[in-house]
């Protein structure tokens, strides 16, 4: 293999398999003095289920209760998402093969950690809510291929009730009729089991939110067919609804309305628009900050905003009366990834979170106490790193958040090899993470450069808007003109650059390197979208119309064949060096478009293109440790080796 052969990967892989090691906790859930979260350490090559005391921080892993190959029996084999019982004794869990996301759920018993005989197929990133009492949940589904076939079994997603112990096929109905096939629903129950929230997204800037009264069976709508993003759960103490929502707020706010009073819900096609903001009342109005999530635990709200990518915690009252800023908890530039609160555990919060130069970890916030470090797994040996912010013009004059990241003692000029990063859709913030690749290009005198663009949620909802659609060029405007910023500052040259994105990053790099073949010196493209023409005719991928656009719509299909990377490459252009990547289970972005890609570069330009097809693995997610490794060293090998870095 070419990338086999240079000189430099052998001891990139080294350093990074080191570095791989650090311990990390992500996804935390509490439960009746537990702590669970997906853990992965050491040599461990998957990352798994495992459960701690919530009163104490012990030193090393928790209690190991799922590995994912015990699962399923397959080594490829991955925890894709889990939900404990309301009492912390059992967990629904989802494990996919290969990296393909498909999953299928199955019961953990919590006390020995063994598996029960429900397994349910079809369960892809599934939504859970447990009855109080744990003998059943309500669970999102797909239909099974067999049924509708391959090209629809990603679509028609629905909401069941599920009987611990009975076979799938008895499964009840719960919602199933759609607004559409791409509808996304998601689930949640009151904690005294009467009230059913569904969530219905609608792309990425529209929530639907129905409310089914278990007493009654009574379904009502509380909100529908507003372009808003709206995220509720029920505070069974105070008898009311509390949720984050876009409505009328695009940098998000903090809302209660009461659980009565909405209309009776219509099925079919004549839904009508219902617009909840007569019932709102503000606990924590809109802000300069995006409100991005919250915690009720007891008497105290915990709530979460970000600023260009940038966690902060702020504790309020349930009233919403400020109490004070909490961010502390998470040490300087970091990101929080999660926050988990129960009635089991009232006044404790946990809170997940990371930054460039700390791995993932999860750390108790109660009110009268100090923080409590949970998760203490052992951690990397790292140089102290430089780590801030700072905004650029884009074209049309508009200031853009970056994230900037290097060795503390890396002098930054022309000569400073730089990887400028990023994504730009979804609503989806960029943010400080840890990762091993970023540390070890910084070790190695590089830095890192994370913008804020235009289409996703760095500035709110009118910043996701603002590149999504017909917009969707400002985002490679956006990212184009922060290269041209750090080259004309100073902080970087041409060719000591290159650009890397991922999904709809690589989306991203590949439509920023055919517009500007002079923006970089080299070009990592992972798992992209690539044919923006026939994207929809691939997989799952009619559920990103929405942020798109439709080519089967003629002024869509304008804007879309316009940037499309496979249709805007020219033969004779000297493109930069290319590496694209991609997986052969990939069950989201369908690895024919970096095959596609990767071929009509190679016959359109004179330079290395490169394509890397990882077998057995798919978008990324639960990718084992010992494939990451591999990848990163790859990707590591043909940066420095196309910009003359030397370790």
């Amino acid at each position: 293999m070419v990338l086999d052969a240079l000189p430099d990967r052998g001891r990139l892989r080294d350093r990074l398999a080191a570095l791989t090691a650090a311990g990390t906790a992500t996804s935390p859930a509490i439960r009746a003095g537990q702590l669970f979260t997906i853990d992965r350490w050491g040599e461990r090559d998957r990352a798994a289920l495992v459960v701690r005391r919530l009163d104490e921080a012990v030193d090393g892993p928790g209690r190991l209760l799922i590995d994912p190959a015990d699962a399923s029996g397959a080594v490829t084999s991955a925890i894709d998402w889990y939900q404990p019982s309301p009492d912390g004794a059992l967990v629904a869990f989802g494990t996919s093969v290969g990296g393909d996301e498909r999953s299928t759920l199955r019961v953990l018993d919590v006390a020995d950690a063994t598996l029960m005989p429900d397994a349910l197929p079809h369960t892809r990133a599934a939504s859970v809510a447990w009855l109080p009492d744990g003998s059943g949940f309500a669970y999102t589904r797909y239909p099974d291929p067999d049924d509708v076939g391959q090209d629809e079994a990603g679509y028609n997603r629905t909401v069941w009730w599920h009987r611990l112990g009975d076979e799938p096929g008895a499964d009840a109905a719960c919602f199933t009729d759609l607004p559409d096939k791409e509808a996304w629903p998601e689930v949640s129950l009151s904690h005294d089991g009467r009230w059913l929230l569904v969530h219905v997204e609608r792309g990425w800037s529209q929530t639907d939110v129905h409310l089914l009264d278990r007493t009654s069976g009574a379904w009502t709508t509380v909100v529908e067919g507003i372009e808003a993003t709206t995220w509720l759960r029920v505070d069974d103490e105070r008898g009311r609804i509390v949720g984050e929502t876009t409505l009328g707020a695009p940098k998000g706010r903090l809302v209660s309305l009461p659980l009565d009073g909405h209309p009776p819900r219509v099925d079919g096609a004549d839904r009508p628009t219902i617009d909840p903001s007569p019932l709102l009342t503000d606990l924590v109005p809109e802000g300069d900050d995006v409100l991005t999530a919250f915690a009720l635990t007891g008497d105290h709200l915990v709530v979460l905003r970000t600023r260009a990518g940038v966690s902060s915690l702020h504790h309020h009252a349930p009233d919403g009366a400020h109490h004070g800023d909490i961010s502390a908890l998470t040490g300087g530039l970091a990101a929080v990834t999660g926050l988990a609160a129960h009635p089991s555990e009232p006044g404790v919060v946990a809170v997940g979170h990371t930054s460039f130069t700390r791995p993932d970890t999860v750390t108790a916030w109660r009110p009268d106490a100090d923080p409590l470090e949970l998760t203490r797994l052992p951690g990397p040996s790292l140089a102290p790193a430089t780590v801030r912010q700072v905004r650029y013009p884009s074209t049309d004059g508009t200031e853009v958040p970056m994230l900037v990241v290097h060795a503390a003692g890396t002098t930054v000029d022309e000569h400073t090899p730089t990887l400028l990063t990023g994504y730009g859709g979804f609503n989806i913030t960029e943010t400080p993470s840890w990762s091993p690749f970023i540390a070890v290009w910084c070790e190695l005198g590089g830095q890192v450069a994370v913008p804020g663009l235009r289409g996703g949620g760095e500035e709110g909802e009118a910043w996701h808007q603002a590149g999504m659609r017909a917009n969707k060029p400002q985002v490679f405007a956006d990212f184009e003109a922060a290269a041209d910023w750090l080259v004309a500052e100073g902080r970087t040259s041409r060719d000591r650059l290159a650009i890397r994105g991922g999904s709809n990053g690589g989306l991203l790099v590949a439509a920023c390197m055919v517009r500007r073949p002079d923006l970089c010196a080299a070009v990592v493209c992972d798992v992209p979208l690539t044919d923006m023409v026939r994207f929809p005719q691939f997989l799952i991928a009619r559920l990103w119309i929405p942020e798109y656009g439709d080519p089967g719509v003629a002024e869509d299909l304008a804007w879309l064949h316009a940037y499309s990377p496979y249709h805007q490459v020219v033969d004779g252009t000297a493109y930069p060096s290319t590496l694209v990547t991609t997986g052969e289970e990939d069950s989201r972005v369908d690895p024919c478009h970096a095959r596609k890609m990767a071929a009509r570069l190679q016959a359109a330009s004179a330079g290395p293109v490169l394509l890397r097809v990882e077998t057995a693995a798919g978008h990324g997610q639960g990718k084992p440790a010992t494939k990451q490794i591999e990848e990163r060293a790859d990707v590591l090998a043909f940066l420095t080796d196309q910009l003359r870095i030397e370790g």
